[in-house]
C-alpha cells in the first residue's frame, strides 16, 4: 500500500477500470519480460481479451462485470511454452501496482492492488504446481490442517 495521493481519483466504476486495464495493458506489451508472452506466445486477441479483463476486474471490485472464465486454466496452457515463473508474476505485479499508483489513490486503488497480489499468487502457484507462498501450514489450527488435508485429498493430482 501507498501513501494515498489526493491528487489522484479512486476507482469508481466501469470508466475507471476500462482506463487501468487499458493503460496497464499499454505497459506491459512494451515490457521486455512479459510482451512477448503477450503477443507472440498466447497471440492475445487485444479486441477480446481487453473487454474480457475490464469484467474480470470490475467483478473482483465492484461485484458487478459478469466475468466467467477460468484465469488459471487460461494461463497454465502457456507453461510449457514459455517461463511462467516467480520473476514473470513479480514484473506483472509490479506493473500492475505501479499503474494503479500512477492513475488512482484510495481504498478501492487499494484493494484492487491487494487482489492482484493474490490473483498473481494464485496463478502463480496453481499453474507451477507449488505451494502458495501466502501459505504457511505452521500457524494452522488442527481443525485448518484437517481442512486443508481434505481439500488436498480431493484436488486432481
Amino acid at each position: 500500500m501507498n501513501i494515498a495521493n489526493p491528487q489522484l481519483p479512486d476507482l469508481q466504476g466501469r470508466p475507471d477500470i476500462e482506463r487501468l486495464v487499458n493503460a496497464f495493458y499499454e505497459v506491459v506489451r512494451k515490457d521486455e519480460l512479459l510482451g512477448f508472452i503477450f503477443d507472440e506466445v498466447a497471440r492475445t486477441n487485444w479486441e477480446t481479451h481487453l473487454p474480457r479483463m475490464y469484467a474480470f476486474w470490475e467483478t473482483v471490485l465492484f461485484r458487478t462485470g459478469g466475468f466467467t472464465g477460468n484465469p488459471v486454466a487460461a494461463h497454465a496452457k502457456l507453461v510449457p511454452q514459455t517461463e511462467m515463473g516467480r520473476t514473470q508474476f513479480d514484473r506483472w505485479l509490479l506493473l500492475f501496482r505501479q499503474t494503479v499508483d500512477s492513475l488512482f489513490s484510495g481504498p478501492n486503488a487499494d484493494h484492487i492492488k491487494n487482489c492482484a497480489q493474490d490473483m498473481a499468487n494464485v496463478l502463480f502457484s496453481r499453474i507451477n504446481g507449488v505451494p502458495d507462498p501466502r501459505f504457511d501450514p505452521a500457524r494452522l489450527t488442527p481443525e485448518q490442517r484437517a481442512r486443508y488435508a481434505k481439500y488436498r485429498a480431493e484436488q486432481p493430482a
